[in-house]
């Protein structure tokens, strides 16, 4: 492996910086601190910074000490997730039902990291633009940078970003260009009956019985109406109901996601939950609202920039740890709408551990941030080569 030596020699910085954002985590448009440190990092090192951007996102902007006209843009998220932390890191979340569980934490440390190394060398040509990006987790961070005219406002000719895994071996790095990971929609039911006594359920409509048969029936959606050789994925995440023993309640409320790699099988799958929870209202004669909402489009990386990803890569792991055969995910990521306004691509770089992203007791290894820093300063070096 050859880490950039210079960021070697500041990681001690970074993990540093990586512990305090993750002691103290923000969700998404709430990244005021993190936003703050980032800002006030950037124009420590003399990096020309632009704050506000899609609410809570900061835009860095360098230019190298040869003339060019190109520009690459290099891309983190900072936000966290709204969930608890079950570790017992010296650093761990001082911010209860708030986690850094998806390493976000790490991509801003790492672009940090790359930002410092480009302004103390600046051996390129032309300008690098580093986007620190909020409210990543299904919010839609990205797409509101672009409505701020992110790429009007700070052009860039490719852009490029990663995200941690312990899914590969510490210092793999996988890139391959297509369809890469999977398009969103999160979707809320509500089902309103009638209420009544426990004891009386005949009385009521009861909601939590449609509830139930409404999740049964959903699950034969891709396994019967999706061709098997297509991939999606419907799952039931929330299932609301009800506040006393003694109460059959009027409403329940069900919520989850569509996972989809093709727009004409996310259409089919919407379609038919439409009408499956339609035929379920008659049948119990109950009323059931339907709200699908699209969040994430599906992520495909370009051609010419995985491939230049991928060499950059080889240069700091080692050829024989960079993977470029094509494993889609059904995990899904926003950076894809940043993907459909600007070519670039998107690597998976493994680090230590087996705990899963999304986990309480996730543990980022801080052997990975001089890794990542270096990939993201290696790229734009490229790329921005002298002609």
């Amino acid at each position: 492996m050859s880490v950039i030596p210079r960021i070697e020699e500041f990681s001690a910085d970074l993990t540093a910086i990586r512990h305090d954002l993750h002691a103290h985590p923000e969700i998404g448009f709430e990244e005021k601190r993190t936003s703050g440190i980032v800002a006030a990092r950037l124009e420590e090192w003399g990096i020309e910074v632009h704050r506000g951007i899609g609410r809570t996102g900061v835009v860095g902007v360098l230019k190298g000490k040869r003339e060019g006209a190109r520009r690459i843009g290099l891309r983190a998220d900072m936000d966290a997730l709204p969930m608890d932390e079950f570790s017992n890191l010296p650093y761990r979340s001082t911010i209860p039902g708030r986690f850094h569980g998806c390493g976000h934490d790490g991509h801003t440390t790492m672009l940090l990291g790359a930002a410092r190394y480009l302004a103390e060398t600046r051996d390129f040509a032309g300008t690098a633009v580093f986007i620190f990006q909020p409210a990543e987790e299904g919010l839609g961070g990205a797409r509101a940078m672009l409505a701020d005219k992110l790429f009007e406002r700070f052009p860039c000719d490719e852009i490029y970003g990663l995200h941690n895994t312990p899914e590969l071996g510490p210092g793999q790095v996988a890139v391959f260009p297509g369809k890469a990971m999977a398009g969103a929609s999160f979707f809320d039911i509500t089902i309103t009956g009638s209420g009544s006594h426990g004891a009386m359920p005949h009385m009521s409509r009861d909601p939590i019985i449609v509830a139930t048969a409404l999740s049964q029936a959903l699950q034969s959606i891709v396994s019967r109406n999706v061709n098997p050789l297509r991939s999606a994925v419907l799952s039931i995440t929330q299932i609301h109901a009800g506040s006393a023993y003694n109460v059959v309640p009027e409403k329940a409320a069900l919520a989850g996601t569509i996972r989809f790699f093709d727009d004409d099988v996310a259409e089919l799958v919407r379609t038919r939950l439409r009408k499956v929870a339609a035929g379920i209202a008659e049948a119990f004669e109950v009323r059931i609202d339907v709200d699908i909402r699209d969040i994430f489009s599906v992520l495909e990386n370009h051609e010419t920039e995985t491939a230049a990803f991928a060499e950059a890569a080889r240069e700091i792991v080692g050829a024989e740890n960079v993977l470029t055969e094509p494993h889609p995910v059904m995990g899904s990521e926003d950076f894809a709408d940043m993907l459909h306004a600007v070519p670039g691509s998107y690597c998976w770089v493994g680090h230590a551990g087996t705990v899963p992203l999304h986990n309480p007791g996730f543990v980022l290894d801080d052997g990975i941030l001089p890794v990542g820093a270096s990939l993201l300063a290696r790229i734009v070096e490229k790329r921005l080569q002298a002609s």
